[in-house]
């Protein structure tokens, strides 16, 4: 059969050939550790299809090829630290690139076509079955971390300029943001009690280990750099914003399917408008209250 097909044609099926191998055992790796029988079923279909795929593709290179191990640990890992879902979908965000390889093929191969619809209609499909439960509480982590952004940039950008010492900046800083740890999940929780839903407390872990971590993150350059090297510390302090904003955007734009750019720059904006603003402060404030640490 590939005697009919051009060499090029030949280089994506053999590439095609092998992504459908190492996905779908992906797929069967995944649905042992997965939670929920259904999510589990789901995996294991998705797997079967990409097999079927594998298979078809074989008849026309006639090679069996052997699955990329490292491709599919790296896979593996991803599922077990960030969840199933978002794996799965970034593996599958992987495949839509390859529009451009489908519409070639599809000129010396037709059966490219089929599993093309098939690859966007039921696997598509499929994927928004699976059910993860971290997935259900991204609007609390969201919560959590959205509002530490915002409040402690603000507070230790304002605490860099009026306290000049790293130290200092740090304790503050910690003080406030236990405390705010704390006043976030307790508010979550209420929140959620007064919704009627059973998951309040779960819903205020969430929120408040988001809070937390951040916070963490955020004091850290101060406690690593010397007490004169306050400065230092803010532009990493702020450097930890944006690299937070970023990740976490990408993992809610992979998982949920959403825009990166809009939420990306929008949580930018605010995070790093109200440091600036908070530094001023806490310049006049120094200045009129006539404080010199």
């Amino acid at each position: 059969m590939t005697i009919n097909l051009s060499e090029k044609a030949l280089k994506i099926i053999r590439k095609m050939q092998q992504n459908e191998l190492n996905e779908s055992i992906i797929y069967e790796e995944i649905a042992k550790f997965a939670k929920g029988e259904e999510n589990k079923e789901t995996l294991k279909r998705l797997a079967s299809e990409e097999k079927a795929h594998y298979e078809i593709w074989k008849k026309y290179t006639g090679l069996e090829l052997k699955p990329q191990r490292c491709k599919i640990f790296r896979y593996k890992m991803i599922a077990r630290i960030l969840g199933f879902t978002f794996a799965v979908k970034l593996m599958e965000n992987g495949e839509e690139n390859a529009q451009k390889e489908y519409d070639l093929l599809a000129k010396e191969v037709e059966e490219s076509v089929e599993i093309r619809a098939q690859e966007e209609e039921h696997e598509a499909a499929l994927l928004e079955m699976l059910d993860e439960e971290s997935l259900k509480y991204v609007g609390s982590m969201v919560l959590g971390m959205n509002d530490a952004l915002v409040e402690l940039t603000g507070s230790l950008a304002g605490f860099t300029f009026a306290l000049a010492d790293t130290r200092l900046i740090a304790l503050s800083g910690l003080i406030m943001g236990i405390s705010a740890t704390f006043s976030m999940a307790s508010s979550e929780f209420l929140a959620a009690k007064s919704e009627g839903r059973n998951d309040a407390f779960k819903s205020c872990c969430y929120t408040g280990i988001a809070y937390l971590v951040t916070v963490a993150l955020l004091i850290l350059p101060y406690l690593l750099f010397g007490n004169e090297y306050y400065m230092y510390a803010l532009f990493v302090m702020l450097g930890i914003v944006v690299l937070i904003i970023a990740g976490f955007t990408y993992y809610i734009s992979v998982a949920k399917g959403e825009k990166f750019k809009p939420r990306f720059w929008e949580m930018t904006l605010i995070s790093i408008g109200v440091a600036v603003l908070s530094f001023v402060v806490g310049i006049i404030a120094k200045k009129f209250l006539g404080v010199d640490l």
